[in-house]
């Protein structure tokens, strides 16, 4: 099981459950760091004991060979399977070259010991000195909250308000370190998988270099050397594009973080102190953590410090009987209430951490629906149908790019200008327009049609492949056996809806041709997973979690496009049974995993220009003409049929009505991720090109 993710929605209520996450985070930088600094250790020791050279590089291989990777998530690509692995392919060889005796180890410095270093020093080191500034806030945090809540209000209503303002500055500061440091800390879990490995493969190939005994081991370990930097290249595009992801949902949570909350389980969470009656008639305020969850009425405590990270003691439920507002006037403390239990005598005094948190609790165990953010798409949705129309510009846009534009490098990765991709789309999605004119003029660039295919895909009402079956397409790329998760795809694109189902065939059918010009256009399937998975298949809820499967949706479209005739063109084979699918996936775990050598490396065999041609053609007629027939015998009987044919045989499908507004609602704010130009990017013509190229 790997490492959980850290949510940032996570870092404002600052749970016992988040703080023990965060604890397992750092003890495996602290593991990391351990390992780095032996490794660097031994390195040195190689290079200045030639005559222990047998010993040092055995020792080495050894603490190669020992340390282990902890990814993200429930499940690790292939890419990373092969990077978790690669260390023991580097002990094996390292074994092997301790029977040849090999004296000369140059430039070892630059290669192995200096970026392992860097990578110490400047990203667990930056690490360490995050987590100083946050344990120093949270301690200065609850500081200044104890002595804040411990101010009588009998003072001035003016001072009263400066306190106020002074304690929210506090929490906003404790809030906004507390969200870089988790940033920082998954940004170096994520790092170490190849800028660890990187010096490793440098160091090897130096070896090989000077070494001429070596020469036949060094080409026996070509392949999966080839394999590795694949994985490496693969697993830095996918970081990159990740990270980005998450640092934009960082700056959304500290620009609003009450519109980002994680939905809970829990009618209402957070810290309450609570008043305990001591000896001799005196009284404590005792901080704990409570949840309450409305339809059992149920108040659960637990006693825990902030700043020692640890619990105070057992934890307590009781039955909610009745909730009062206590009055200012009857105890000295602020923002107080007293709960009443179904199952404890007497009354418990509890305080809030300020009047809203106290408005929060008192409406919550009132019994009055729960607040909630609902989590909504944060695409402009409704602009855009699968009905003729819909076909009619995405077939309009292929058209274009595999008559003018299917050579051009960084197709789909190089974006248009916005404004001429909102005009384009206006254009497209004029009734008057769209009747007139068959073809897109040659006066519109290729990378502008390309962002505004991808843009009226992500207008759809939802996301091409449905938010229903997002969580299955991902389960389905984390299977183990290559040839299993095909099959579950297979399965699960033909429970789509129809015009689902024949829009995702017509785009397939495009890219694979995108693809089989990679050497023109240098998009192989692997990069166009890179840039279509998070347009078709968008998770419903923006969380840490979800960018960290962005991974895995590129993984569903390159199968999709390196398996696009028999998914659309072949019936599935029939649904196992439970049992059938538990026994075959045992099967399939108790079997060899597969090498570096069984994954796919999204390089396509280059046909000649006339076969090009005419398999271009025929893909695309035919698929028009299915597509064109389909939506038109659909559109003739709409009158006769009150479901569209977005509806299945699945009852858990959703209903898509066509309705189209007028209006062209601007793109998804993701879209300058990938669509709009930034300072990053390098501008050509009016144009920009996308970095992540």
């Amino acid at each position: 099981m790997g490492l959980p993710a850290l949510e940032f929605s996570d870092c404002c209520l600052d749970s016992p459950q988040f703080r023990e996450r965060l604890k397992s985070h750092e003890a495996e930088l602290d593991k990391t760091n351990k390992f780095i600094k032996e490794l660097i250790k031994d390195g040195k020791s190689l290079i200045a004991a030639l005559k222990n050279l047998s010993s040092a590089k055995r020792k080495f291989a050894d603490s190669l060979n020992d340390f282990k990777f902890r990814c993200i998530g429930d499940a690790e690509t292939d890419d990373e399977i092969c990077i978790a692995k690669s260390l023991q392919e580097f002990a094996a060889v390292l074994r092997n070259l301790e029977d040849e005796r090999m004296r000369m180890i140059e430039n070892a410095g630059e290669v192995l010991i200096t970026p392992l270093e860097k990578f110490r020093k400047e990203q667990i080191g930056a690490a360490k000195e995050a987590k100083k500034k946050y344990d120093k806030e949270t301690e200065k945090y609850c500081g200044v909250l104890e002595k804040h809540l411990n101010l009588s209000s009998k003072k001035k209503e003016s001072q009263l308000q400066e306190a106020d303002s002074q304690v929210d500055l506090v929490r906003q500061h404790f809030y906004e370190v507390s969200l870089e440091y988790v940033f920082k800390v998954q940004e170096v879990q994520e790092r170490k998988m190849f800028e660890f490995v990187e010096p490793l493969l440098a160091f090897l190939q130096g070896l090989f270099t000077f070494y001429h005994h070596g020469y036949e081991l060094a080409k026996d370990f070509s392949d999966f050397k080839t394999e590795l930097t694949i994985s490496i290249q693969n697993t830095r595009n996918r970081f990159e594009g990740t990270r980005s992801e998450v640092e934009s949902l960082m700056r959304k949570m500290k620009e609003n973080p009450h519109e980002h909350k994680n939905i809970s389980p829990f009618t209402m969470e957070g810290y309450l102190y609570v008043q305990e009656k001591r000896h001799f008639g005196t009284t404590s305020w005792v901080k704990h953590y409570c949840t309450y969850h409305s339809e059992s009425k149920r108040i659960t405590m637990v006693p825990f410090d902030q700043k020692s990270g640890g619990k105070g003691g057992d934890d307590e439920a009781i039955i909610l009987k009745s909730c009062t507002r206590r009055k200012t006037d009857s105890i000295e403390k602020r923002f107080c209430f007293d709960v009443e239990a179904v199952d404890r005598p007497g009354v418990i005094t509890m305080q809030a951490l300020s009047e809203e948190d106290r408005r929060l609790w008192m409406e919550a165990m009132d019994g009055r629906e729960p607040v909630y953010n609902s989590n909504k798409d944060s695409q402009s949705e409704g602009t855009a149908q699968l009905d003729i129309m819909g076909f009619s510009i995405v077939k309009k846009c292929i058209h274009a790019v595999e008559t003018r534009g299917i050579h051009e490098q960084g197709l789909y990765r190089v974006v248009g200008v916005n404004s001429r991709v909102q005009k384009l789309l206006s254009i497209l999605m004029d009734p008057k327009t769209a009747e007139t004119e068959d073809d897109i003029c040659a006066e519109w660039e290729i990378k502008t049609i390309t962002s505004a295919l991808k843009t009226y895909l992500r207008m759809l009402p939802g996301p091409l492949m449905m938010y229903q079956f997002q969580r299955s397409f991902i389960k389905a790329a984390k299977l183990e056996n290559q040839e299993s998760r095909t099959s579950e795809i297979h399965t699960l694109v033909h429970r789509l809806p129809e015009k689902n189902r024949q829009m995702l065939h017509l785009l397939m059918n495009h890219l694979a041709n995108v693809a089989q010009n990679h050497k023109q256009n240098l998009m192989t399937v692997a990069n166009l997973g890179v840039v279509f998975g998070p347009t078709l298949m968008r998770p419903q809820e923006e969380t840490v979690a979800a960018i960290m499967d962005i991974k895995f949706q590129n993984i569903v479209v390159e199968i999709l496009i390196e398996n696009h005739d028999k998914i659309f063109n072949t019936v599935p084979d029939t649904p196992q049974s439970n049992s059938q699918l538990l026994l075959s996936r045992k099967k399939s775990t108790d079997s060899k995993p597969p090498s570096c050598s069984e994954r796919p490396l999204t390089l396509f065999h280059t046909v000649q220009p006339s076969e090009k041609q005419e398999n271009r053609n025929s893909i695309i007629n035919s698929s028009l003409e299915s597509v064109t027939s389909s939506n038109i015998n659909s559109f003739l009987h709409s009158n006769s049929t009150p479901q569209s044919n977005m509806n299945s045989s699945d009852p858990d499908l959703e209903v898509i009505k066509p309705n189209r507004p007028n209006s062209l609602i601007p793109p998804d704010p993701t879209e300058a991720f990938e669509d709009v130009p930034t300072s990053s990017q390098t501008s050509v013509e009016g144009g920009s090109v996308d970095e992540r190229c």
